[in-house]
């Protein structure tokens, strides 16, 4: 079983300019910022991104947290397989669950849209559903926040 995240974040930029801002380590590390993350990590080598982020798993319900512990370490991965597309992963180290999907870039009329699509998968007995939607909604608000410092950045 998995759950699926589909989410879409426009942009009013050309893809070229929403590429640009994706491959900047300093966007990547405000982002971090914004998502008040305990630390945090970007690297950026030519089509090869890696976010590893360590987040509070305080405020996240009793259940989750015992599978988790105090703190959520998250590593993300992109490989740019071409301008406007990357196989994406998210992984959780030492933990059975993962992400795996793409993303891509579609520009329309001066408008870019980012469409982000994973299939999350924690294998856990019983409450691997419960734990898949716990993580989608909290990758979900993570990227809403990756959304409005976009903007602004672009706005710049």
């Amino acid at each position: 079983m998995s759950t699926r995240l589909t989410k879409e974040l426009a942009y009013d930029a050309p893809a070229e300019a929403v590429a640009a801002m994706l491959d900047d380590p300093a966007f990547r590390e405000e982002v971090l910022a914004r998502q008040k993350v305990v630390r945090g990590s970007v690297t950026i080598d030519g089509d090869h991104v890696r976010i590893e982020q360590v987040r509070s798993a305080g405020d996240i319900p009793s259940f989750a947290r015992s599978f988790v512990g105090e703190e959520i370490v998250v590593v993300q991965t992109e490989t740019w397989t071409s301008p406007t597309s990357a196989d994406v992963e998210l992984a959780i180290p030492g933990k059975p669950g993962e992400a795996r999907g793409g993303l891509v870039l579609v520009e329309s009329g001066g408008t870019t849209t980012e469409t982000l699509d994973l299939d999350l998968s924690i294998r856990i007995p019983l409450v691997g559903g419960k734990i898949e939607k716990l993580v989608a909604g909290l990758f979900s608000d993570a990227l809403d926040v990756e959304h409005r410092v976009g903007r602004e950045w672009l706005a710049r």
